[in-house]
């Protein structure tokens, strides 16, 4: 990198594949912190020299997870993504964040869910419509897993436009179906019956069985029967969905403690035992005893 009297510009290349050597020495003395410090200079030599190397954007990243500081592992990454975004190579900078979503996705899911937005949209723009989808439906199911459930919805719905863009209608039952979940998770009922009025326009929904299993559970839900609400959630169409959105239906309950209503007569029966023979009088007596309501 020095320079002199014979020599006025700096040799970044040769200076890159020097610093690239130190840092396999250091890795293999288990210095990491010395190697990823080389590695970063091996980085810059090579932006100085204009060019980009494949692999040599984010060395330092392997060292730092072996250190345990997975956050400046992913904050470089992130700006190597950005290199080959500029660099006109988007597809690698979409896999470089989600190389990031999957390191930093039990520390931070947070983080993990914009990586993963970021990613889709980068495939999106590409016209990588089924690695957008992937990328869109790590995400989703990172916010139904954190509770984020507005965010979810929203999620859910871009991901559903996509695959009914793309005509995979079997799918888009499958999103609708997640979308119900969490919007009644928000106590949307609302949200969730417009949810399954609109996939109504979806090829073969009406008259699927995931539409009238969906029926089946809003009216339980709208009625408060957590009978039928719990009988519909354990149908195979629920159970082996993805485990974050079986477990919304196995833990939906419904309003008002969803005890089904009975007639006040139908408790007092039952508390009475067999029916004796009375009056008419007294019978209807009894059927107001509990008050009109």
């Amino acid at each position: 990198l020095k320079t002199g009297f014979l020599k006025w510009k700096p040799d970044y290349d040769s200076a890159a594949t020097e610093y690239g050597k130190a840092a396999v020495a250091f890795k293999n003395a288990k210095q990491f912190d010395q190697a990823r410090e080389a590695c970063l200079r091996e980085a810059e030599a090579h932006e100085n020299n204009k060019a980009r190397i494949p692999g040599h954007d984010i060395p330092p990243t392997p060292y730092l997870q072996e250190m345990q500081r997975l956050p400046e592992a992913v904050q470089l990454i992130e700006k190597a993504s950005m290199m080959y975004l500029e660099n006109g190579t988007p597809d690698t900078a979409a896999i470089a964040l989600e190389r990031a979503g999957k390191l930093i996705e039990n520390v931070s899911p947070e983080k993990a869910v914009q990586l993963y937005q970021q990613a889709a949209s980068v495939f999106e723009n590409e016209e990588r419509l089924r690695q957008a989808l992937e990328m869109l439906g790590k995400a989703s199911r990172l916010l139904v897993r954190g509770r984020r459930l507005d965010e979810a919805a929203l999620s859910l719905q871009k991901e559903k436009s996509i695959y009914k863009e793309i005509e995979n209608y079997p799918t888009c039952y499958k999103k609708t179906i997640a979308q119900v979940l969490v919007h009644l998770h928000r106590n949307d009922y609302v949200a969730a019956e417009r949810c399954v009025r609109e996939s109504y326009s979806i090829p073969g929904f009406n008259g699927s069985e995931d539409c009238a299993a969906l029926e089946q559970l809003l009216e339980g839900y709208d009625q408060q029967d957590q009978d039928q609400v719990s009988e519909v959630c354990n149908l195979p169409l629920f159970k082996y969905m993805d485990n974050d959105y079986a477990k919304l239906g196995l833990t939906l309950v419904v309003p008002g403690g969803g005890i089904k209503k009975k007639s006040p007569n139908a408790t007092q029966d039952k508390a009475r035992g067999p029916a004796t023979v009375g009056s008419h009088a007294e019978e209807e007596e009894d059927e107001y005893s509990g008050g009109l309501c």
